[in-house]
């Protein structure tokens, strides 16, 4: 009776052996399963973080700005990239629609400054904005050297600003603050910092490179502090 016993016992064991190295590999295989899919879902987010563009980079304009560069640069085509070789003083004699800042400048010996200054930013009033100051105020300033060179060096700022960077407070070339208030898109000075006091000061047309300068064209004459 005892073989007979012996011999039933060995299959029994046997066969649980053997059924471990199965159930083992049907885990790993569950196991190996869910691995490529937790993987593939921090990817996918990944690669659409990094696709999505930031606030920053879609706000900030990187050519020129402005309602008015058509009007403004006609023979440029409205894309005054065009003019990047000449010196400022030259870009702005040859606009006609800034002959009477031309004649200011000529008027305060300014010419060669303005040429000369490396990186800077020039913002140039229209011819319509000195006519908003009434027809005797020109000729009063063309007559007084120190208050017309004090006037137009208020409208030149150190360095190469684009849009973004124009806005801000900055020291001028006359040494007195301009704040420049609105949006990159839209930058504005504000009433109080105009000669004429009627309207806060636009851009028509900006972020225009010279040669030594970026020049926004503006429809207010800013006045200098004090």
């Amino acid at each position: 009776m005892a073989p007979r016993q012996t011999r039933a016992v060995v299959p029994s064991r046997i066969g649980g052996l053997l059924a471990v190295p199965v159930l083992l590999a049907g885990l790993a295989g569950c196991s190996g399963s869910d691995e490529p899919t937790a993987r593939a879902t921090p990817s996918v987010t990944a690669a659409e973080t990094s696709a999505a563009p930031t606030p920053e980079a879609a706000a900030t304009p990187t050519g020129p700005i402005g309602p008015g560069c058509e009007q403004v640069f006609p023979a440029a085509g409205g894309a005054p990239a065009d003019l990047a070789t000449q010196p400022v003083s030259a870009v702005v004699g040859a606009n006609p629609q800034l002959s009477t800042l031309t004649a200011a400048v000529g008027a305060a010996n300014l010419v060669d400054v303005l040429n000369t200054r490396e990186e800077v930013t020039v913002l140039a009033p229209t011819n319509a904005a000195f006519d908003a100051l009434g027809p005797d105020a020109l000729p009063a300033l063309l007559g007084d050297v120190p208050r017309l060179t004090s006037l137009l060096t208020h409208h030149v700022l150190p360095g190469r600003l684009a849009p973004a960077d124009l806005v801000g407070e900055h020291v001028t070339l006359n040494g007195d603050p301009v704040t420049v208030a609105g949006t990159a898109e839209a930058p504005t000075v504000a009433v109080e910092g105009t000669l004429a006091g009627a309207a806060p000061a636009t851009v028509v047309c900006g972020n225009v490179p010279t040669a030594n300068a970026t020049v926004y064209v503006i429809d207010q004459v800013l006045a200098p502090a004090g």
